[in-house]
């Protein structure tokens, strides 16, 4: 039999026969679905991407011990030896900050001078306190000028993905 005598054949059997119609369809949907499993295995696998605040709390654990210092119970040490301590972690920190990001003030208007904030001020940019009353521009003293990142650099992470939330590897001394 030839294909289109059994295209015929079938649209008949279709037309007139509801069972062998809704047969026909299943076996039709099911090889779409078919083709939308093969089309979803053929994509490529996405590597997990790491955190880039998982990246910044790593280089400041690597390079300055900072989470080490977080998590530890402070309590028993002396005032000397935590800004002992504190001085390491801070030189080192610093560092990090220095090398991944330029950081610098933003507004450049001297701390205790007068400022206007204008009217549709970003409150990304202001944030206002003590007597809030009526609607902008504002005059107020500048209590601080604020920060920005004008640069960024993160090192790229070349890890495998279980490792993308590890801030620190656990260290082993072999013996």
């Amino acid at each position: 039999m030839n294909r289109i005598d059994l295209a015929i054949r079938s649209f008949f059997w279709i037309f007139f026969n509801g069972k062998f119609a809704d047969k026909v369809n299943e076996i039709y949907e099911g090889k779409k679905e078919e083709a939308k499993v093969e089309e979803e295995v053929k994509k490529p696998i996405e590597k997990k991407r790491r955190s880039e605040a998982v990246q910044i709390v790593s280089l400041l654990q690597r390079e300055g011990r900072l989470v080490d210092f977080f998590k530890e119970a402070i309590d028993g040490y002396t005032d000397a030896q935590i800004g002992a301590a504190v001085r390491d972690i801070h030189r080192d920190c610093s560092a990090v900050f220095t090398r991944v990001f330029d950081i610098e003030p933003l507004l450049t208007n001297e701390e205790g001078s007068t400022i206007t904030v204008p009217q549709g001020f970003d409150p990304e940019q202001y944030r206002l306190t003590g007597n809030l009353t009526g609607n902008p521009p504002y005059k107020g003293v500048l209590r601080h000028r604020g920060w920005k990142a004008s640069k960024v650099e993160l090192p790229v992470w070349r890890g495998n993905d279980s490792a993308s939330d590890v801030i620190a590897p656990a260290e082993i001394e072999l013996s």
